[in-house]
Order: C-alpha cells, then sequence, then structure tokens
C-alpha cells in the first residue's frame, strides 16, 4: 500500500494529473487540539505542531505537541512535546525556517489566564532532523514595544473611517476604550499573540504576524538581523482585523489578509503596506466570507496564490480552497477539503498552508467529529483545484 501511495503521488506529480489524499496525524481524541502550523525541513521531512490539552487560556495543562513525515513515509510519527511553559497555557504556535535554515517555533505563553496578557514566546534549533522533538538550542521571549505613533494610527483611523451612529451603543464606548488603551505604553507591550507562518522579504527583513485581542487589531514584529532584534510596525487598524497571512505582489506591495472579529457582514478583511510592512493601510472587507475564522494564503511557485478559509458568514462546518490567478483581485477557482451541513457537529478550522519544494500543497488543519479530534494533513496539487 505504500509504494502504490507513493507511486500515485510521483506519478501526479510529473504527469499534471490532479492529485488529493488525506489523514489524521494522530487517532481522533478527546482532548483539545487546535491551531496547528506545518513546516518543510530542508531533508524533505514535514514537521507539524499544535496545541494540545484541556481547555485553551483558562487551562493550564494545554502544552505544544509535534509530530514528523519523514521523507517517503505516508504515517506520521509518534505525537512528541513541542514547548511547555509550566503551570501556563502554551498556544497558537507557529514553525518556521529562516534563510539560513534554523528552524524557529514562536509561540505564546498566556499569563493570568486571559488572552490580553500573553507573552510572545520563541526557541530555535539547528538540529531537527533525528526522530523526535528538536534539540533547542535557544529560548527567549519577543517584547515589543509600540510607540506613541501607535496610539496616533489607532485614534486617526476610527476617526476617519469609522461612522460611529452605525455602531450605535456598542461601537461609541468601544472605539473609547481602544483609544484610550493605546496610549497605555505598559498595555502596547503585552498580549501580541502568533497565529500564522512570518513572510521573509528578498532584503532579509523577516515580518512576524501578529494580533491583539485586546485592541482588536494586528501588528508586524519585524527583524532587520535574523532574528536578534525586533520592532513593531504601525498597527493594521479595522472593524476587528486579526490574525493576519501575509502574501507579496509582484511590485512588491504586501497584502494581509485576515480574520473578521468585528460585527457583520463577517468578511476576510485585506490590508495593504507599501514599505515592507511599516505602515498599512485601514482594513476593509473582502467579498470572502468569513465566520471569524483563521486564514491562510500563500503564493505558490508559479505565482498564483491560494487561500484556505472558512467560507461562511456563520459556522466552521466546510473548508474551502481558493485560486487566484492575478494576485487577488479576484478568486476564480474553489475547491472543498471538506463541506458538512450547519447542524453536523463536524468543524474544519484554522488552515496552516505550505508549498513543498516537489510542488505539492500541504495542508493541517484542526478536526472536530462527534467522535473525537485530531489534526488533518490533506495534500493536493494546483491541478486538483482546478478540476471541476
Amino acid at each position: 500500500m505504500k509504494k502504490f501511495l507513493l507511486f500515485s503521488l510521483y506519478y501526479s506529480i510529473i504527469s499534471g494529473e490532479p492529485f488529493f489524499q488525506q489523514n489524521s496525524i494522530f487517532p481522533l481524541q478527546d482532548k483539545h487540539v487546535h491551531g496547528s502550523s506545518i513546516i518543510e525541513a530542508p531533508n524533505g521531512d514535514l514537521l507539524s505542531c499544535w496545541f494540545h490539552g484541556s481547555g485553551e487560556r483558562t487551562a493550564n495543562d494545554v502544552l505544544i505537541k509535534g509530530s514528523r513525515l519523514k521523507k517517503g513515509s505516508n504515517k506520521w510519527d509518534d505525537v512528541f512535546d513541542m514547548a511547555d511553559t509550566p503551570n501556563l497555557p502554551d498556544c497558537n504556535p507557529v514553525l518556521w525556517i529562516d534563510n539560513n535554515e534554523k528552524l524557529w517555533l514562536f509561540w505564546i505563553a498566556v499569563r493570568a489566564n486571559r488572552w490580553e496578557n500573553s507573552m510572545l514566546r520563541y526557541r530555535t534549533s539547528i538540529n531537527y532532523f533525528n526522530k523526535g522533538s528538536p534539540d533547542w538550542n535557544w529560548q527567549d521571549n519577543i517584547i515589543l514595544k509600540p510607540g506613541e505613533k501607535f496610539s496616533e494610527t489607532i485614534q486617526l483611523a476610527f476617526e476617519k473611517h469609522i461612522d460611529e451612529p452605525m455602531w450605535a451603543e456598542y461601537a461609541l464606548p468601544y472605539s473609547r476604550l481602544i483609544i484610550d488603551a493605546a496610549k497605555d505604553p505598559e498595555k502596547r507591550q503585552k498580549g501580541w499573540m502568533t497565529r500564522i507562518h512570518p513572510l521573509s522579504l528578498e532584503s532579509g527583513r523577516i515580518l512576524l504576524p501578529l494580533y491583539s485581542d485586546g485592541y482588536n487589531v494586528s501588528i508586524m514584529a519585524i527583524s532587520d538581523d535574523n532574528g536578534i532584534n525586533w520592532k513593531a510596525s504601525n498597527p493594521v487598524v479595522g472593524l476587528g482585523p486579526i490574525q493576519p497571512s501575509l502574501v507579496q505582489k509582484k511590485n512588491g506591495h504586501i497584502i494581509a489578509y485576515m480574520r473578521d472579529s468585528g460585527l457583520d457582514p463577517k468578511r476576510i478583511l485585506k490590508s495593504i503596506s507599501k514599505d515592507n510592512g511599516e505602515t498599512w493601510s485601514f482594513a476593509t472587507d473582502t467579498k470572502i466570507p468569513n465566520p471569524s475564522s483563521s486564514i491562510e494564503v500563500i503564493q505558490l511557485n508559479n505565482g498564483n496564490w491560494i487561500m484556505a478559509c472558512n467560507d461562511t458568514e456563520s459556522g466552521r462546518n466546510q473548508m474551502a480552497i481558493l485560486l487566484s490567478f492575478n494576485e487577488g483581485k479576484s478568486w476564480e477557482v474553489k475547491k472543498y477539503i471538506g463541506k458538512h451541513e450547519h447542524n453536523s457537529g463536524i468543524t474544519l478550522a484554522y488552515p496552516s498552508l505550505i508549498q513543498s519544494s516537489d510542488g505539492l500543497i500541504h495542508l493541517t488543519y484542526s478536526l472536530k467529529e462527534k467522535k473525537g479530534k485530531t489534526i488533518q494533513h490533506a495534500i493536493f496539487n494546483e491541478d486538483w483545484i482546478k478540476k471541476k
């Protein structure tokens, strides 16, 4: 069976035939498993991680777990521990490999069981090819210090773009609270959370997308020295733009697509940076529905863009792959990874996307059924997306 699957995979790659397969990284179980991330190692192995425990921010037993899919294998290795801050929930892990082939794990440790108190952490490894967990050689926290321009940007954005009467009783105190909180240097330095892969620019600049449940905005952590030092970009302000996914156009502009945590209508939000991630336009609605759920967008090797998302206004019962041939101006093709009835009790959520060196696309996501929960791994090619 293994040889047949590998042959089918190889044939699909060289022939351009549509290819799709998926399986679970581990069997269905009763713990809460969520927020996965996937990367390809230089040797062709795949690494994935997720958070695992009895809940999320209020469950102090939550830690980061991981697994490895060896190159040439069709079965993920036994699950291993990746990170655990004692007596604090560890959530939202992100895996990334930099231009020097160093492995990074970014995640948050939630202090006092509140998202807005989260501590941004990372660890690195240069020895991650053996079985089991990587051999971590460094660990630290990333402390960002957004300055006065942070509060100025938030205030100007609210005053210029938000029609307060439309928000009635909810918006008036809410906007005032956010503006006032943005002036507090202590609050500005905490609660920045991970979710999506970083973007590496040709200059070597690293953009680590972050968001805040306290401010309900996003920022980018910027490093120009291979992750030694980090600074905060200006915020991405809008009606609840969080969990940004970054993709760069041919002209150098960077697009952030974001989860909508604001009011109806629920739509994926979009912001543009024309200065390598330093400043961002006010986030506006796209036409793509979003039930306040995470998304990811990547550019394929041929220049096309794909997006993984829950394309509904309510519920995470279906996950779509969208394909754009014109850098996101339109999304002409849609294919479903899974599609279930709204009341089915099945959810598919929080996608993580990469394209591996052989041209295949890999997706991990949280799968919840009545029988249990797991992290699902799907492999497909662009021809599968296009096939009707």
